[in-house]
């Protein structure tokens, strides 16, 4: 029997009833669905609004489109234009609507050809600029980028056998083992060869003219390759005036693999600065739903009831035109605008001061008739660094001679008329050559000349790391100093090197530290000096090898001392080695006790010639007759910046006595008189490096740091009195070899007269004396590229610091600056590091003060108490601040010109913790507008954990980390994060062992979570100083930008 259609089957599960609740969530909804509609059509009408302001407002319009589109490049076009145009990338429909697509609709005369052109991917341009102006800017602007999925490759790609290559640096590098996988993953039949991924066979990675595949385009990435260029091509123009539309002829631009194409409103929503709390109705519904779990029901059908007395048509619109609403940034970042460099033939820019050439230390022949400089200089253009060897004359006119070398590598002095120079020969070996200078001084009808005969090889080293090379003419040996395995064994470091490399793992195992030092993971390797015969025949032929002695060999010591030491921590007699090590008994990376040795160049067992109670030493020397040794020396093992003193060891008596135990300067470098009975020294003096002279007392009964000397031998006399002397040298017939940099100008070599008539007259007088000698320029290598720029020597000031003690700083004015001007400018407080360092009238190629000058920036350097040395131990966050809070006070009421509402400040090191510190104590009053922190500390206690040298730590926080210290719990910064306020840059090199790289995420995490405008760059292959050349042009930039955000031109208060 058939169903009946009345037959139903009914249920008689209980259905639970629509409560109050119910209805309220299904209101909730619909309420929420209706202000989310409300912004979007809010948005579409600023929007469409805001482009007909545009319309009336400039001169032309323009109609383009984009090539391989990248959201990044278009930014840049914005910032570039931004003041001067204005640039919408909305979608079609909305762009067209806004000009109005006929005569009818059209919002200005014949503005609606312009819209009827409107479609695809295109955007407006409105700007005031001439037409032909445009056309040849964009037709300029096009950067290449990298390859995307369904890009036509623009050529053939073939990755040749061997290992695979990283081509974003310059030169290329090698990829790290850890990407392998990824490679072999993309299609590389890759294998790992000494740790490298290797290609057997070349590999084809895409064809021309073939769309590109996505593992393509990756690969293409990850090795460097850019394939595709972005550009704007103009489509139509109109004009205002004439209210004509100018269609521009041309292929079309292609579009594929764009896949992240599409109309750029959010950042238009920035731009035009959307303001949806203008209407009353808005801003409630907004705040209703960012607090949807506080919305209760009588508050919402209000809004509800007030929601539906709007136009329908307005609520449904947006169902055709799906606008977002746009939370605002939870950072109240300054708007960011273009930024460029000041730049000219009169300005001297970042980018100059990166290419500009850097002379090295000059080192005279014995006779004291030439000299050796090295020169370096970079090029942008090339992207080389051009790296020579100089030969200038001291007695001619004849010009600097540039050795006409193949490769580059390091040069040093056999005779007179022979220069060494060693370079890279084949397999992971140095070759030795020889060259003959061929020098004629003017006499009679004879010029003078200077040129060199061809290199000649005289033997070859089995390892391509020796350095530092000395040679002694009597013992007819070179030192040097190369890094050697456990063995101490040369003719093994390549067998076992090979065997390092291919041990099948990347593990480091320590049982003691160091684990790394400055920017390396320490390895099995240690430095050691060796030496070598290198001699002439009778028939002047050189003559090298066979026997390579280590002099180190069985001692436990390793000399130079990483990770600075170089030909300054040994030196040669004629029959001696003299050389500075770190004490073998004690664990280095919490003691800085240093001991001096002697050991015979031969080979033998060395000979300590320390006390045994000292901290560091430095700088060994022999005097010309081999019977003394003077070197500096610090009194107290784990400090490093306490005061350095001359020592001086009678080798025939065996007699040890300090010399400048009662003056209050840090000597640095020294050299003994030819005939040894003075010493020439370098040391820091009210912000000068400066040469000093002393008579060297007779040797005393006894051993003694205090020996009873008349006053000459305990006052020293300044020689030079301005600039930065960083290498001397004393010569023959009185003389004295120095380089010299200051302010404004690198180094130059110099050579100073007069010493034995200066020498005499200390010997019999009583009195002090006054050195009458000249000074005399040998070099200028940076005359011609400095002389248009007109660098600022520096004006000093002191005042009255901590204490009432006189602190000395240097004020740069900018460029541009006139005497009575009115113009008021910024103003950059640049802080040292150390903390024991010093601002002082020197060159520096990293943080160089007229760089900031030239920028436009008053340029303030204070040297507060830490130049001191003793005085900041313990009291980072107290003297030195109190120093500069007064001394920042007294520029201030000096300099009218200074805009105090537009000051900034930067910091390295010791500086960027200054930076921290000033960031946690606003009560300071200094009124930074930003603020800059270079591989800075944040955390001082974790810090004394994470260093690599940890007797730094340990002395100036007064103790181990663990160790309860009332210093660490004041002057930490991170105890102080709660009040940090100012907008701050952060800077750091991944390969900074220092002070790791966590110092500066750490401050940056901590900025971001407090709402802080802030940036963090990061540069994974520095370590506490910026060297590559890009990098440092990029530091600057970065630098710069940040202060033009903050305190640029109209952005006072």
């Amino acid at each position: 029997m058939p169903k009946s259609k009345r037959s139903k089957l009914v249920s008689l599960t209980k259905v639970e009833k629509k409560n109050r609740s119910h209805k309220e969530a299904q209101i909730k909804l619909v309420c929420l669905s209706l202000a989310h509609d409300c912004y979007e059509t809010y948005g579409y009408f600023l929007r469409r609004m805001q482009i007909q302001e545009n319309v009336d407002k400039w001169k032309y319009c323009w109609l383009f489109e984009v090539g391989a589109y990248r959201n990044g490049h278009l930014q840049t076009v914005r910032n570039l234009w931004k003041g001067t145009a204005r640039i919408f990338f909305s979608r079609s429909a909305l762009m067209a609507k806004a000009l109005g697509t006929s005569p009818e609709e059209e919002h200005k005369m014949g503005i609606h050809k312009l819209a009827q052109q409107i479609e695809g991917q295109v955007g407006l341009l409105f700007t005031d600029t001439e037409p032909q102006e445009v056309i040849e800017w964009f037709a300029d602007f096009h950067p290449p980028d990298f390859a995307r999925a369904g890009n036509i490759a623009t050529r053939t790609v073939i990755l040749p056998a061997g290992p695979v290559m990283q081509h974003h640096s310059d030169p290329p590098e090698p990829f790290p083992h850890n990407e392998e996988p990824q490679l072999r993953k993309l299609g590389l039949s890759t294998k790992m060869n000494r740790g490298v991924p290797t290609l057997d066979i070349p590999h084809k990675l895409c064809d021309k003219g073939k769309a590109v595949t996505a593992e393509q385009a990756q690969l293409l990435k990850l090795i460097g390759e850019k394939m595709v260029t972005f550009r704007v091509g103009l489509l139509a123009r109109w004009e205002a005036a004439s209210g004509e539309v100018v269609t521009i002829d041309g292929p079309r631009l292609s579009t594929e693999g764009q896949a992240e194409g599409g109309s750029d409103e959010e950042k238009e929503d920035e731009e035009m600065n959307l303001d949806t709390s203008s209407h009353p109705l808005l801003d409630r519904l907004r705040n209703q739903v960012e607090q949807f779990e506080a919305i209760q029901f009588t508050p919402l059908l209000a809004s509800t009831r007030l929601l539906m007395k709007l136009p329908f048509a307005w609520l449904g619109l947006s169902t055709q035109l799906p606008l977002r609403y746009q939370d605002p940034p939870s950072l109240s970042m300054a708007t960011q605008t273009p930024f460029k460099f000041q730049e000219g033939p009169d300005v001297f820019s970042p980018k100059d001061l990166v290419e500009l050439g850097r002379p090295g230390v000059g080192v005279a022949d014995q006779a004291g008739d030439l000299v050796l400089i090295p020169f370096s200089k970079y090029s942008f253009e090339e992207k080389q660094n051009k790296k020579t060897i100089y030969l200038a004359p001291l007695e001619s006119t004849v010009k600097p001679y540039e050795l006409p070398l193949a490769k580059t590598g390091e040069t040093f002095w056999l005779t007179g008329t022979t220069v060494a120079h060693v370079v890279e020969g084949e397999n992971k070996t140095l070759d030795l050559y020889t060259i003959n200078v061929l020098y004629t001084t003017a006499s009679g009808d004879t010029v003078a000349s200077l040129q060199t005969e061809s290199p000649k090889l005289v033997g070859s080293l089995p390892t391509n790391t020796a350095t530092n090379f000395r040679y002694s003419t009597a013992a007819g040996r070179i030192v040097f100093s190369d890094y050697v395995y456990s063995d101490g064994k040369l003719s093994t470091v390549k067998e076992q090197d090979e065997a390092w490399e291919n041990r099948g793992n990347t593990a480091y195992v320590y049982d003691s530290t160091f684990v790394r030092h400055w920017d390396t993971w320490v390895g099995p390797k240690t430095q050691s000096l060796f030496s070598v015969r290198l001699w002439q025949d009778p028939a002047r032929e050189w003559h090298f090898g066979p026997d390579f002695v280590n002099l180190l060999e069985g001692t436990g010591h390793s000399s130079p001392v990483e990770p600075f030491g170089g030909t300054d921590d040994f030196d040669v007699s004629e029959h001696q080695v003299v050389y500075t090590t770190k004490d073998p008994e004690l664990p280095e990376a919490w003691h800085t006790k240093q001991n001096i040795y002697v050991v015979d160049i031969a080979g033998g067992k060395p000979r300590e010639l320390t006390s045994g109670q000292q901290g560091a030493t430095h700088a060994p020397v022999f005097n010309a007759q081999g019977s003394k040794v003077a070197w500096t020396e610090l009194d107290e093992d784990g400090y490093e910046a306490d005061r350095f003193k001359i020592v001086i060891y009678d080798l025939k008596t065996n007699v040890r006595f300090t010399l400048t135990q009662k003056w209050d300067r840090s000597v640095d470098a020294m050299a003994f008189s030819k005939e040894g009975d003075f010493l020439y020294f370098t040391a820091g003096e009210h912000a000068r490096v400066k040469v000093f002279a002393l008579p060297v007392p007779p040797t005393p009964s006894e051993s003694t740091t205090n020996p009873p000397l008349n006053h000459k031998y305990t006052n020293p006399i300044a020689l030079t009195h301005e600039g930065a002397i960083s290498g001397i040298q004393t010569l023959f017939y009185g003389r004295l070899l120095l380089t010299k940099s200051s302010l404004t100008s690198p180094n130059d070599v110099f050579y100073v007269r007069g010493l034995r008539e200066f020498q005499t007259e200390i010997e019999q007088s009583e009195s002090t004396v006054e050195f009458k000698g000249t000074i005399e320029q040998i070099t200028k290598f940076t005359e011609d590229a400095l002389k248009d720029k007109h660098l600022s020597v520096g004006e000093e000031f002191w005042f009255k610091g901590a204490e009432d003690i006189d602190v000395q700083g240097w004020i740069l004015k900018p460029k541009g600056w006139k005497k009575g001007d009115k113009k008021k400018w910024p103003v950059v407080l640049l802080i040292h590091g150390g903390p024991q360092g010093a601002w002082e009238d020197q060159w520096s190629t990293r943080w160089n003060p007229n760089v900031f000058a030239q920028q436009g920036y008053f340029t303030v350097l204070i040297n507060p108490t830490g130049n001191f040395t003793d005085a900041i131990a313990g009291d980072w966050g107290g003297r030195p601040f109190e120093d500069m809070i007064k001394g920042w006070k007294y520029v201030l009421e000096n300099n009218p010109e200074i805009d105090p509402d537009r000051a900034v400040a930067a910091g390295a090191s010791w500086g960027g913790y200054a930076i921290n510190w000033i960031q946690g104590h606003p009560e300071f009053g200094f009124g930074f507008k930003a603020l800059v922190c270079h591989d800075g500390v944040f955390d001082a206690n974790y810090n004394g954990y994470s260093t690599d040298e940890l007797f730094f730590f340990n002395h100036e926080w007064g103790g181990r980390p663990w160790e309860k210290k009332s210093a660490e719990l004041s002057s930490n910064p991170h105890n102080y994060v709660h009040k940090w306020s100012t907008p701050q840059l952060l800077i750091h090199g991944s390969k900074d062992y220092r002070l790791p790289d966590t110092e500066g995420i750490a401050a940056f995490h901590a900025l971001q979570q407090l709402g802080v405008p802030s940036r963090l760059v990061i540069f994974p292959d520095e370590n506490h100083w910026v060297l590559n050349h890009g990098n440092s042009l990029k530091w600057h930039y970065e630098v710069f930008r940040w202060f033009d955000q903050f305190v640029g031109e109209g952005k006072a208060k």
